[in-house]
């Protein structure tokens, strides 16, 4: 009996003495819920929106002459995404720009795209809430255009211009209208300015994106205006005690945020390819079609390829026939040979 108790002792010493580590594999399952939910996270499905955009997208050549009223009950954002998918796509122009503009905007990138001064002062007619617009590229925009978006957006923050060689003169010019003109002041610093002391100009402008600003204008700007900072790096502690905002980045697109989520593939789709896709939807599946039908189309694209040639054919036959019966039927010869002598008579008259 105390043999038995001595023996309980012990054990239940030793499993109290006793420390029982996690194997590997068992670490490894537990973590599997964790990694799995990593994974799902990163391959999370696009939204509904987005997949209706991305189609909208690839079709848009297709419902540009009835944006309008295809577009009529759309919210502000989805219009703003047609924009940037349209202008990816190189089709953004005036018409369609003005017929999706909304006053709730507030930023434009147009950039690249046909739009011209009619367009965008009509836009900064409607939106004049813009703060930030993106012309660069743009070789129909002239200065103009600049003046009429200065004019209707008193809150315009930062502008991009340039990149192409018409867009480069075009920004060279617009450095006398973005300047502010001062009234009657006292104060001793840009920063104490309130808008109403800005006789003209852009009285909000505080970021000008130029990549090939020439050394004149910049001298001129920092000079002049040294409220508006020319291509702004980023920086942890900014300029000036501002923040220097993305929008503002030249390395990032001005409608970046518009277009996430949106499957690239929209605005990389041609028209070519899309037409030949839907001519053709059984292009890609000819080996499932009956024999029959494979012989049909084979036919009718050999018969579309020899047109052209039988009809030169045709017309060499009839060219032939023509000779034929002037040379066999005597009535034709006595008619021509008549022709030419009336034609000799009249030229020596």
């Amino acid at each position: 009996m105390e043999k038995g108790k001595k023996a309980a002792n012990e054990i239940t010493s030793s499993l109290r003495n006793l420390h029982l580590a996690p194997s590997p594999r068992s670490v490894a399952i537990a973590s599997f819920p964790d990694s799995f939910s990593l994974s799902l996270k990163k391959t999370k499905p696009p939204s509904l929106v987005n997949l209706c955009l991305g189609f909208l997208g690839q079709y848009l050549e297709d419902i540009i002459a009835d944006i309008s009223e295809i577009a009529a009950v759309f919210p502000s954002d989805i219009k703003l995404a047609l924009v940037a998918i349209a202008r990816r796509r190189q089709l953004l122009n005036d018409n369609l720009l003005v017929a999706l503009a909304e006053v709730s905007w507030k930023i434009l990138d147009i950039s690249g795209s046909n739009v011209t001064d009619y367009g965008l002062k009509k836009v900064a007619e409607i939106c004049t809430s813009l703060q930030a617009v993106d012309i660069s590229h743009c070789d129909r925009i002239t200065a103009t255009g600049v003046s009429g978006l200065i004019c209707h957006c008193q809150s315009l923050e930062i502008l991009r211009c340039g990149g192409s060689p018409r867009s480069e003169s075009t920004a060279r010019r617009c450095v006398g209208i973005l300047k502010p003109k001062l009234n009657n002041v006292e104060e001793e610093s840009w920063e104490e300015l309130e808008n109403a002391d800005i006789g003209s100009g852009a009285p909000s402008l505080r970021w000008l994106v130029w990549p090939k600003v020439d050394e004149a204008s910049k001298a001129t700007m920092a000079a002049e205006c040294p409220r508006i900072i020319v291509n702004p790096q980023p920086s942890p502690f900014g300029f000036r005690g501002m923040q220097v905002p993305n929008e503002a980045l030249v390395s990032v697109a001005l409608d970046y945020s518009i277009i996430d989520g949106i499957d690239p593939k929209t605005w990389a789709v041609s028209g070519a390819a899309r037409s030949t896709s839907l001519k053709l939807p059984v292009s890609n599946e000819t080996s499932e079609l009956p024999i029959a039908e494979r012989f049909r189309l084979a036919f009718l694209e050999r018969d579309a390829r020899l047109a052209p040639k039988r009809a030169k054919n045709a017309r060499q036959h009839k060219r032939r026939a023509e000779r034929e019966y002037l040379m066999s039927s005597s009535s034709a010869k006595s008619i021509m040979l008549a022709s030419q002598a009336s034609k000799l008579l009249n030229h020596r008259s």
